[in-house]
């Protein structure tokens, strides 16, 4: 057994107490994909089947890159009427819930960190659900036997720890009652009052923020630069392949980039998951510039992946910021979330929005230091958030700062 590798299988579990069962998935190839999205109804799309079997089929979430599948499907009799995505992991790359700090702790105390456990979607810091749960079905109940079900491996030592990683509130009070451990942390989140066009979300900013905006904007259009949408359905087949050489130029601009997506990826998402894109893209004259990759399902719409072929002052907020925003305004989209960072977001009518992870670690130990940590941690953002909230870019009262 390599458990650095990830190649360590969950074993099926039955509660003795209930009728219901769980089953293993080795894949989402292994389930209906009809199926599996009657569970995801309107929550997630990346806890669409089309998502997450596209990851593994590429080999992006495999075992090979430590993200070995294990998904749960849970079953009444012969009805599927619950599930969660699951990973062993070997490492905790592309998670952006950061445990590297825990696995030292436990490294120097000699504990077995790794393989681990993880309810999550690969790659993508957004909130959502993480038990599905069919309709007309408690899902309380199916949180409850799920989490049982992954703290009861723990405790067998076939794993040091069950993450369940940006989860619903009512996902963590069902988590916390059966002794798993809360952690919080928060996003910038773009969210629409009411707002019915541009110059509307402008005039919320202050002063100062409005014309840095209007500022990058117009130096931008003297420059011959324009930004087009492509969504759905309407994207060009010929526009993935520059789209995913724009992901890679991120990936290999910065010392801590790490590719996790591929080209085969790029194409099964061009097949089968088209209609949940919106790319935005910069482009003079003929020439594409930079894009963005975004997800939209909804009134709500997920800032992926951004990069540029050519460095331009003002692009990445052009593209990145105000184009999004543009259509979220134009095409009712009420909330735009950007994805993992800060700073620049903020500035830009952003705010901080709480987010929470659930952890249950298996060793007494480790598990009492974590959660003492965790404690002055959720004080820590609380304070962090409050303090945001005064420092926001927009207007508060009427008052034109």
């Amino acid at each position: 057994m390599d458990a650095a590798a990830g190649r360590v299988a969950v074993a099926p579990v039955q509660s003795a107490a209930s009728a219901m069962k769980l089953s293993i998935l080795s894949g989402l190839a292994a389930i209906d994909p009809a199926a599996w999205d009657a569970l995801v109804g309107d929550e997630s799309p990346f806890l669409e089947w089309a998502w997450l079997a596209s990851l593994e089929e590429s080999g992006c979430a495999s075992q090979r890159t430590g993200w070995l599948p294990q998904h749960l499907a849970l079953y009444d009799g012969d009805r599927l009427v619950g599930a969660c995505p699951l990973y062993v992991k070997g490492h905790s790359q592309g998670e952006f819930v950061f445990d590297h700090g825990w696995a030292q702790a436990a490294a120097r105390a000699g504990i077995r960190y790794y393989p681990k456990l993880l309810v999550a979607t690969p790659f993508t810091p957004a909130t959502g659900v993480r038990f599905l749960a069919a309709p007309g079905i408690d899902r309380a109940t199916v949180v409850h036997h799920l989490g049982t079900a992954l703290r009861e491996l723990c405790e067998d030592g076939n794993f040091s720890s069950v993450h369940v990683n940006f989860c619903r509130p009512d996902e963590a009070a069902g988590l916390e009652a059966i002794g798993y451990v809360r952690r919080a942390g928060y996003q910038f989140q773009w969210i629409n009052p009411g707002w019915r066009s541009f110059d509307d979300y402008l005039g919320a900013l202050r002063s100062k923020r409005r014309n840095q905006v209007r500022r990058e904007r117009r130096e931008l259009e003297e420059q011959g630069i324009t930004i087009t949408y492509h969504a759905g359905d309407e994207i060009p087949d010929d526009l993935f392949g520059p789209m995913f050489e724009l992901y890679r130029t991120t990936v290999e601009k910065f010392s801590w980039g790490h590719q996790y997506l591929n080209a085969a990826l790029f194409d099964l998402l061009r097949r089968r998951w088209k209609s949940r894109l919106v790319f935005v893209v910069a482009r003079r004259g003929e020439e594409i510039l930079a894009g963005t990759i975004n997800v939209r399902k909804g009134d709500v719409m997920y800032g992926r992946y951004w990069g540029t072929f050519r460095d331009v002052r003002h692009l990445h907020f052009n593209v990145c910021y105000y184009a999004a925003i543009d259509y979220c305004l134009t095409n009712g989209i009420t909330r735009f979330e950007p994805g993992a960072g800060g700073e620049f977001k903020h500035l830009r009518g952003f705010d901080a929005r709480a987010t929470e992870s659930m952890h249950f670690l298996g060793d007494p130990r480790l598990a009492d230091a974590v959660a003492r940590y965790l404690v002055e941690e959720r004080r820590a953002v609380a304070r962090e958030i409050g303090w945001l909230d005064t420092q926001t870019a927009l207007r508060r009262d009427g008052a034109d700062e």
